[in-house]
């Protein structure tokens, strides 16, 4: 009878996991995810460097970007309308995206945590350089 509770209950928390993981992948796929937005994590202490960073980004390189999700796995950043193309996988119960090169190459892994994902805005924690930002983005 224990075995088959501790079954149980691994099999339900596996189900969970992977409902989860869906849920995530189905929110982003097919759509235009556009930055609007380059912040400071909440829970970072102040950093004035990290700040003037937040906001250069904002205004130069992530001025003009977006990404999709697609099927296949198939994951597409334009960046100032020039599309590169790379491989995502989803991890952790659906809060962190693995994005790798086209052919899956992992020694290119980029891993972003999901902080807010729904219908219309998906924003992600990533890391650049010695600093961590939040790129919020809406659906296009």
């Amino acid at each position: 009878m224990t075995k088959l509770r501790i079954f149980l209950a691994v099999s339900i928390a596996l189900l969970a996991q992977a409902c989860n993981t869906g849920k995530t992948d189905e929110l982003l796929k097919h759509k235009h995810w556009r930055v609007y937005d380059v912040k400071v994590p909440a829970n970072d202490p102040y950093n004035i460097t990290q700040i003037t960073q937040a906001r250069d980004l904002k205004d130069g390189y992530y001025s003009n970007v977006f990404y999709q999700f697609l099927d296949d796995k198939l994951f597409i950043a334009t960046i100032d309308n020039k599309p590169d193309s790379g491989r995502y996988h989803i991890l952790s119960n659906g809060k962190v995206i693995s994005v790798t090169a086209s052919n899956g190459d992992r020694k290119f892994e980029n891993l972003v945590t999901v902080v807010r994902l729904d219908e219309e805005h998906f924003d992600m924690k990533v890391k650049s350089g010695d600093y961590h930002f939040v790129l919020c983005t809406k659906k296009e």
